[in-house]
């Protein structure tokens, strides 16, 4: 509700309540009028925590009203799932009685131009709707809040409930000021919007003197037009004692201070999470208001779908001049780079130089695509190929490619990215395994100047309502809250920040967690009581949603206008989903990354200094990996401006190793990481003396060799697993996710297959292969990906490399891709990462 005044219980039964039916089950108590911390600094209850007192007080069932959004709808319902609570969705829209596109007056002033209103979805189409409602508000009715209109309502109240409302609601609003013609009119207008059946009058009484001044007249009206009656509480926090957080937290939302008169603050500590019984003592006199609340949750019925595959992704638009479906357009599309790559022709692999890679190429080419449409990513394919193409057409700056997609052929065919996977070892069941389906990921950077060209072509392209960017949610971290909470306090800003420096720097540390660790913070709590009130209230407001933002790099794009799958609203000017990168993963949208990479900027107005000044057809997709000069700069230890090499560490770790290859440029970035770092003393060594190399087993020697016995890759995980065991790639792929997530009862039975499968491929004995599953097991929970370190490696500028591409007008590491026509051999067992 939000509203600042609240009034005694109910003392007697108002007369002429009309008397309805009520379900025969378990009358619990459902609250159906909850804010949540995603009504943005007013409501003060954290999903977690409201969930975990929902399940300790027993409710069946919990409503989210937040305030004109839903934000935290996804969070929210599969939270509730996931505690056996049926979770209500809906929200206290803000409506006005002219039209919601008229912007003028004070249109802050509830309850006098703009009302409450309290939505449920009761089924699929309520929260389609409901979805929409929302959009709309945003996105057209925006004016100082969200704002709908009746038209809009009427057009949309198919599957929703609707309730009197709050007091800051239209027809309380009427009563409050004796208007009961009004209130009867506005009443009836919604009974003709949403049917008899599914509007309620709602009554609350948290002591407010107004909320008890009007109950009579709504039970009036219940009686006149044969409403049922639910009662609420107007829920703002989860617990009676988090009253004073709440209202620490409603000044941080205006910029006030505790002691100020006359600021925005509610009266009294009953806006939690009430018992049924309190509830149930509360409206004694009116029993069947809170029945009615079970009977509500019983009418909704809804169940929001998560696709797993790619029905909701864009479907590519084929050229008129396409004369085959979208997978032979793929296939084509291959085929030609497949020549333009390699210089193999698909129709004619003897005709290589190499027949047998040829073949061998050609072989994986036609697995991948297998794959692919198997798994219904052939669109997604085409999509990427197609805004990737655009950009290039149009010289902007495109990265490499980095992530597992680098391991993928038809990617690398496709010139979505530019690493070839042969060349570097990567596997393809790294980013799209066969035996566990889930969405394929690119991330793709672009110039940082140019990169909101590529984004307005996709929104040309798949259409403005189909295509959006993803909000972001700030929250009050531990350093913050208690910055923010002594701020309000009135506490001069010295003592604030001495008490928040307490805090250890750690990322992502909990109040909890740096009392713990904390002497001097401890010590300060236990001493001085401002200290503790402000620990204690920040302990309650700590990690909750304080500010929205929009992602700086995730756009949805969607088959169909997306107010059909989420909530818009709008970010920094452009039109943004509501629901966060998590959410909508779970929706089996599809989420692209377009990251404005500032480095591909640098290396782009490099390469333009060089055509200037030195040679005019310097191309930096011919530049190689082999310049002398290159390696004997880097081992000299002179890094400074070479991503990922500039640190103290690695500069000391190139003097010393010596590097000679990309390849060792590659395996030094994935080792110099906490975990792999204690292997870089073996990596060494094993390079200055190969008769120090140890293998984990003789038959690993082919896996590990090239990087001296060490498993510096994921993928190296993965070979060693189906050469010990018999694994196919995509299996090996479960194996290595299971390791690194340390999932238990996912690596018992991952052990056992193991060891059955080293018995029966290899003939090894249990107590070998354990040892061995060990020793993966402890490589694979921190070594990093082939990919990135490919991409990290080869795409990020190297300022002495362009001074030598200035007079050799060859930079080997200066680059964005390695060669683009035929690879060099190779000479890594894997290969990149971070």
């Amino acid at each position: 509700m939000g509203f600042l005044i609240l009034f005694p219980p109910c003392t007697a039964r108002s007369p002429g309540l009309p008397s309805h039916p009520v379900p025969a089950a378990d009358h619990k108590f459902v609250h159906l009028h909850v804010h949540t911390d995603y009504s943005l600094l007013d409501g003060a209850c954290r999903i977690d925590r409201l969930m975990d007192r929902a399940l300790a007080l027993g409710m069946p069932a919990i409503a989210l009203t937040d305030h004109g959004n839903l934000f935290g709808a996804i969070e929210f319902y599969n939270s509730a799932k996931a505690k056996g609570i049926k979770p209500l969705i809906g929200c206290e829209l803000y409506l006005v009685e002219n039209s919601r596109l008229e912007k003028k007056g004070r249109s802050d002033d509830e309850g006098k131009t703009i009302f409450h209103l309290g939505l449920l979805a009761r089924n699929l189409t309520g929260y389609q709707n409901l979805l929409k409602l929302v959009s709309d508000a945003h996105l057209k009715g925006f004016y100082y809040k969200p704002r709908t209109d009746f038209e809009t309502l009427a057009r949309y109240a198919n599957g929703l409930i609707g309730f009197t409302g709050c007091l800051a609601s239209l027809v309380p609003q009427h009563l409050l000021y004796d208007r009961y013609a009004e209130a009867h009119a506005a009443c009836g207008r919604f009974v003709e919007i949403f049917g008899r059946e599914n509007y309620f009058v709602e009554i609350q009484d948290h002591g407010l003197p107004e909320q008890r001044k009007i109950i009579p007249g709504l039970l009036k009206l219940a009686e006149e037009f044969k409403l049922k009656v639910i009662c609420t509480n107007d829920v703002h926090y989860v617990n009676a004692t988090d009253a004073g957080p709440h209202d620490a937290m409603l000044c941080i939302q205006t910029g006030a201070k505790i002691d100020e008169e006359n600021r925005m603050k509610f009266t009294g500590t009953q806006f939690y999470l009430k018992s049924h019984e309190e509830m149930a003592r509360l409206f004694a006199e009116v029993p069947e208001s809170v029945a009615n609340t079970q009977f509500v949750a019983d009418m909704c019925d809804l169940s929001i779908p998560f696709p797993k595959g790619s029905e909701r992704y864009p479907k590519y638009p084929l050229p008129p001049e396409v004369k085959t479906d979208r997978a032979g357009y793929l296939k084509e599309l291959c085929i030609t780079g497949l020549k333009k790559r390699y210089g193999v022709d698909y129709a004619a692999p003897d005709s290589f130089n190499d027949p047998a890679r040829a073949r061998l190429l050609i072989e994986r080419l036609d697995f991948e695509l297998g794959i692919i449409g198997k798994t219904g990513f052939i669109d997604y394919f085409l999509v990427v190929w197609d805004f990737i193409d655009w950009a290039r057409q149009h010289g902007i700056p495109v990265g490499p490619g980095r992530g597992s997609g680098a391991g993928c052929i038809v990617a690398y065919l496709l010139g979505i990215t530019n690493l070839d996977p042969l060349r570097f070892k990567l596997l393809f069941e790294r980013f799209l395994n066969p035996e566990r389906v889930s969405p394929p990921d690119f991330d793709i950077d672009f110039c940082m100047r140019r990169r909101g060209e590529v984004i307005d072509y996709v929104r040309q392209k798949y259409g403005n309502d189909c295509v959006a960017n993803i909000i972001t949610y700030g929250t009050l971290g531990a350093k913050m809250v208690i910055r923010d909470v002594s701020r309000v306090h009135n506490l001069p800003y010295a003592d604030a920040d001495r008490l928040a420096k307490m805090i250890p720097d750690e990322l992502n540390i909990e109040l909890k967690s740096a009392l713990e660790k904390s002497a001097e913070l401890r010590e300060e709590v236990a001493k001085n009581p401002v200290a503790k009130k402000i620990f204690d209230q920040a302990l309650v407001l700590e990690g909750m949603v304080r500010n929205t933002g929009k992602h700086a790099a995730g756009i949805i794009i969607t088959d169909r206008p997306l107010d059909e799958f989420v909530p818009l609203t709008e970010q920094e000017g452009d039109v943004t989903v509501q629901f966060d990168m998590n959410a909508v993963g779970k929706l089996g949208l599809l989420k692209m990354d377009f990251l404005g990479l500032k480095t591909l900027t640098v290396i782009a107005d490099a390469v333009d200094n060089i055509r200037r000044t030195a040679d005019p057809k310097f191309d930096l997709e011919t530049v190689g990996f082999d310049d002398p000069v290159t390696y004997a700069l880097l081992n000299s230890g002179r890094t400074t401006g070479v991503f990922q090499l500039e640190s103290g560490g690695m500069q000391a770790l190139c003097r010393q190793i010596g590097l000679s290859s990309i390849d060792e440029i590659v395996a030094l970035i994935a080792l110099y990481r906490p975990g792999p770092m204690e292997w870089i003393p073996d990596y060494v060594r094993g390079k200055r003396d190969p008769e120090t190399v140890k293998f984990p087993h003789p038959l690993l020697e082919e896996v590990c060799h090239e990087t001296y016995g060490v498993m510096v890759y994921q993928e190296q995980v993965m070979e060693a697993a189906k050469v010990i065991a018999g694994y196919t790639l995509g299996g090996a792929d479960m194996l290595r996710r299971a390791m690194g997530k340390k999932d238990v009862e996912a690596m018992a039975k991952e052990r056992a297959k193991f060891v059955e499968g080293a018995k029966r491929v290899n003939n090894i004995d249990e107590k070998t292969a354990d040892s061995i599953f060990d020793i993966l097991n402890k490589f694979a929970g921190s070594s990093a990906s082939a990919s990135p370190a490919s991409r990290a490696s080869a795409s990020r500028p190297r300022r002495r490399s362009l001074r030598s591409a200035k007079a050799t007008a060859r930079s080997p590491t200066s680059r964005t891709s390695p060669r683009a026509s035929t690879p060099a051999p190779s000479t890594s067992a894997c290969s990149s990462t971070s």
